[in-house]
């Protein structure tokens, strides 16, 4: 892929970060310009963010592969093999307390053979310390309008889950030390 493509995308965001998103692949503009969901998916992708009270400036954005695949076709298994060292990492660094994973191929990624994505979409599904969220990649919601309601419901769903994973810890209750009598001293 690194011979077709015009540049690496690896991801963009604050690092560390509460929020990582994970799609699939670099598109046409993303290729050129270097950086995730900078096309119509991330038009709607800034939407649906705005929609929850997020910006790209909250989140790390990145995708499962960091090239753009030959004419856009769907990611080859040595492809998503190749770049799943990345990935990885990017997952360590980010330290993210949620992932969202846009559409079927980074669902297969990240959650191999936890079923099809019409399925789980807008579900929160915790493994160990990390909670997921497999939600229609926006480019499909693009291809198909039907998608985008279920996107914006989705989304709307994820800003209880982000209330609930995000909130501060309550404060530690105070424990009641019992009172010991003094004890009165002599002098002699």
């Amino acid at each position: 892929m690194h011979a077709t493509r015009t540049q690496a995308v690896p991801g963009v965001g604050p690092c560390p970060s509460d929020v990582m998103i994970v799609g699939e692949a670099p598109g046409f503009n993303e290729d050129r310009q270097g950086e995730p969901f900078v096309g119509a998916a991330g038009k709607l992708l800034d939407t649906l963010l705005a929609r929850i009270s997020l910006s790209r400036a909250d989140v790390y954005i990145t995708n499962v592969l960091k090239c753009r695949p030959p004419m856009n076709r769907d990611p080859m298994p040595n492809e998503v093999e190749s770049c799943s060292p990345y990935l990885k990492e990017q997952l360590a660094l980010v330290k993210p307390k949620v992932v969202l994973i846009l559409g079927r191929h980074a669902l297969e990624r990240l959650m191999p053979g936890q079923g099809s994505i019409s399925r789980i979409h807008g579900t929160l599904i915790k493994r160990g310390e990390l909670a997921y969220v497999p939600l229609y990649h926006p480019a499909a919601a693009l291809h198909n309008g039907s998608l985008v309601a279920d996107l914006e419901h989705d989304f709307d769903q994820l800003r209880r889950y982000l209330d609930q994973l995000l909130a501060p810890p309550p404060p530690p209750v105070p424990v009641a030390v019992p009172k010991q009598e003094s004890e009165q001293l002599r002098l002699l």
